[in-house]
């Protein structure tokens, strides 16, 4: 795994942005097309906004799939992650070919449906974050590291919850849905290359946890370090706690 810092959270977004730029594009003369699992939430804000103004990127051949969604909350929730996507994504590129979870019917017909396109062939690459609890897209800890199923439906641990009304999603923790959908870790670690955008001083402990920690189910995202080519952008704010800005253990 490379750990990146980087000055300020807008220089961050850009220069991850650069890299998953010029990731997609290789995808897409090596095969023809290329498969996307995107991350939502606050800290990808800045990342997506310079990702989605990058020229030469031909998303109509880009597959997008999505980490999460809650169970139960409409797409016109301002806390939908297929909104999210919308906004934030789909209709600023016009990726036509997107497989977005509906966890308003039937969950687990959800998970399972999208997760047989998921899983059908591999994944170029993935954006991610990194929760407050530590987190891996909706996999709390304690996480599970073994599950084979692509999504997996999940309860969302109390941390998870104050942190989606702390970023304003929600007015309240009780508003806040008690589970959601969310991409298994294992499928996750199958994708050809992630990258992982973390900013913001509030993520600081969750990164030392998982940067310096224990390999851990404590520590979902302490995973990404199992992977081969995995690449964590932090600001100066988030890489605070480290001890050592020079490499990471795993």
């Amino acid at each position: 795994m490379k750990v990146e810092i980087i000055d300020d959270k807008q220089l961050l977004g850009r220069t991850a942005a650069e890299h998953a730029a010029k990731s997609l594009r290789a995808a897409l003369t090596a095969r023809g097309a290329a498969r996307l699992i995107a991350a939502t939430g606050a800290s990808q804000f800045e990342f997506l906004e310079a990702l989605t103004a990058t020229p030469d990127i031909d998303w109509g051949r880009v597959e997008l799939f999505h980490l999460d969604e809650y169970v139960g909350l409409p797409p016109s929730h301002p806390a939908s992650f297929r909104k999210y996507l919308f906004e934030r994504l789909i209709r600023k590129t016009g990726i036509t070919k997107h497989h977005l979870l509906d966890g308003e019917g039937d969950p687990l017909a959800a998970a399972a449906q999208v997760g047989s396109e998921l899983a059908a062939r591999p994944v170029d690459l993935a954006f991610v974050g990194i929760g407050e609890n530590g987190h891996l897209a909706f996999n709390d800890p304690p996480a599970d590291f073994e599950a084979e199923a692509p999504y997996l439906i999940v309860e969302l641990d109390q941390a998870c919850r104050q942190q989606q009304v702390n970023e304003g999603w929600f007015a309240k923790v009780e508003e806040v849905p008690v589970k959601a959908i969310s991409m298994s870790i294992r499928q996750i670690l199958r994708s050809r290359e992630i990258i992982a955008v973390v900013p913001d001083k509030r993520k600081a402990e969750a990164v030392k946890a998982c940067l310096e920690g224990e390999i851990s189910p404590l520590a979902p995202a302490s995973i990404l370090r199992d992977h081969p080519n995995t690449t964590v952008y932090l600001d100066r704010n988030s890489a605070s706690l480290l001890t050592s800005r020079r490499g990471v253990a795993g």
